[in-house]
């Protein structure tokens, strides 16, 4: 007898659907067999599931041969997901189950024991497959406030084998799942917030303005000025995740099996703090089955590089293409996947090996020569891509000492998101969403022609002295244009240009 039950896959960041096909055939030599291309883990959902089958008080058909079809054949499939609908497969061809499934996606890894436990992916699959027109999908338990999110699918958690055969054989029926606030993602610990930052009101300003368009900042300073505490204190100050975005940012952290068991909707914006001895492939991503990298992990959110000049300078090159693109594309032999990487670069450092070139208070101990090959480990062209450039100094013993508290990030929250709301009525139908993204002619249109006579006549002064590049100009105005946002102005004025020409500022 053959039965077809639907599954997905994932590729990259997007589901492919499969059928999974059960042939049962008597033979003087029985056995198992699965084709269409399956890994190692797939091979093993036979023994997987014939104990589940038999330890849920199903049987397995004796003196048989089993053929399970993963198509299409050409599409690699991996991983333990296929445990369930293989099992469903093979009740419905041996005539233990009767049901119309034609409808309904399978999808799930099985214990000995035949309990159904949670897979990472889950998310994009039941989105392809409600784009296909299935109704229903059945789940792990611990992953249906993911499924639940794709609407007009009708979600039932599967706890064990044999209660997704009496479901179908309709002697007890699973109740669809019903999202409630209990099952939504938990509450984000608490970041640092503005207010307990002592001092650094310029680099709390630099910050405030990366937040509100979307800019890169790398912040330089001696050891113990503040760098680590203020990046980690930029999620405080930037607004909530859209759902457009939440649906992204959840959907990759599915794939990268990085979402709690029993979480819905991501909430938090990511913030990556990646170790400096990171590799290429964990940075952007990489392996033979291409999985998503840190930079794609803190899409719509932070990447914030410590210890920038310790990372190697071949990592650090890898972030020119996705920086500039937003997207980071890895090639294979057999396929080529393209991952979203739109994220806030925030890095700090330390101006030479010992920390304290230029310090007031310390005496620098490194040689001209060590200084000059420390600082240019941060090559040119990806200085370029860097909007934003600013000095932590020590802060002074006074403000160490005192007992007030500055600003609270909640403030910088409210005029960072209505600076963003601002952007987001300006490029309403355009590409781009905040002035970071800007492309060249929309650089044109909302900074260069709405530029103040005197602010033209700064841009041109710096543009000669700093001798800066097309891409550094076009940065230079994005800039720009943000600071006049969170000021309000229509046009870019005087003050403007020059807060953005500040942040220029070079590695000498």
């Amino acid at each position: 007898m053959l039965a077809r039950v639907l599954s997905c896959a994932v590729v990259g960041l997007d589901g492919e659907l499969v059928d999974v096909e059960v042939d049962i055939t008597r033979s003087q030599m029985p056995g198992t067999v699965v084709v269409g291309l399956p890994d190692a883990a797939v091979q093993e959902s036979r023994e997987r599931v014939r104990s589940a089958v038999r330890n849920s008080g199903l049987s397995w058909p004796p003196n048989s041969k089993v053929t399970i079809s993963l198509a299409p054949g050409d599409l690699r499939k991996e991983g333990p997901a296929y445990d369930l609908p293989i099992a469903a497969g093979l009740l419905l061809a041996s005539g233990q189950l009767v049901a119309d499934v034609s409808d309904a996606v399978f999808i799930g890894e099985l214990g000995l024991t035949g309990d159904v436990r949670p897979v990472r992916g889950l998310l994009p699959m039941v989105m392809l497959a409600a784009g296909r027109g299935m109704k229903r999908a059945f789940v792990p338990a611990d992953n249906a406030p993911e499924a639940a999110l794709v609407s007009d699918m009708t979600v039932y958690p599967v706890t064990s084998l044999a209660s997704l055969a009496s479901h179908l054989m309709d002697a007890v029926p699973i109740a669809p799942f019903r999202q409630t606030p209990e099952a939504e993602a938990p509450t984000p610990p608490n970041v640092t917030d503005f207010a307990d930052i002592v001092g650094q009101e310029h680099v709390k300003r630099a910050l405030e303005v990366a937040a509100a368009g979307g800019h890169n900042i790398v912040m330089k300073g001696p050891p113990g000025s503040g760098k680590t505490l203020l990046a980690r204190a930029v999620p405080s100050i930037l607004p909530p995740l859209t759902t457009p975005e939440a649906m992204e940012v959840t959907r990759i952290y599915s794939v990268a099996g990085l979402l709690p068991s029993n979480t819905g909707l991501v909430s938090q914006r990511p913030f990556r703090a990646p170790h400096h001895t990171i590799s290429n492939a964990g940075l952007v991503g990489g392996g033979s089955i291409p999985r998503p990298g840190e930079i794609t992990l803190a899409h719509r959110g932070v990447l914030f590089l410590d210890e920038l000049l310790e990372f190697d300078p071949r990592v650090l090159e890898m972030l020119r293409q996705p920086i500039e693109d937003k997207v980071v594309t890895i090639s294979r032999a057999k396929q080529a996947v393209t991952f979203p990487a739109s994220f806030i670069l925030c890095g700090s450092y330390n101006p030479c090996p010992c920390g304290f070139f230029g310090d007031p208070e310390r005496e620098c101990v490194c040689s001209p020569q060590l200084i000059s090959r420390y600082q240019r480990r941060l090559s040119g062209p990806l200085m370029d891509r860097i909007d934003i450039f600013v000095d932590v100094p020590r802060v002074p013993f006074e403000k160490l000492a005192g007992l007030g508290s500055g600003e609270k990030s909640a403030l910088v929250r409210e005029r960072v998101a209505e600076t963003r709301a601002a952007q987001a009525a300006r490029f309403d139908g355009l590409p781009g969403h905040t002035n970071a993204e800007m492309t060249p002619p929309q650089v044109r249109d909302f900074a260069q022609r709405q530029m103040a006579e005197g602010a033209a006549d700064v841009l041109k002064m710096a543009v000669e002295r700093l001798n800066l590049s097309a891409r550094a100009f076009h940065r230079l105005l994005k800039v720009a244009r943000t600071v006049a946002d969170l000021a309000h102005s229509e046009t870019i004025e005087t003050p403007h240009m020059a807060e953005a020409i500040q942040y220029r500022a070079r590695i000498e």
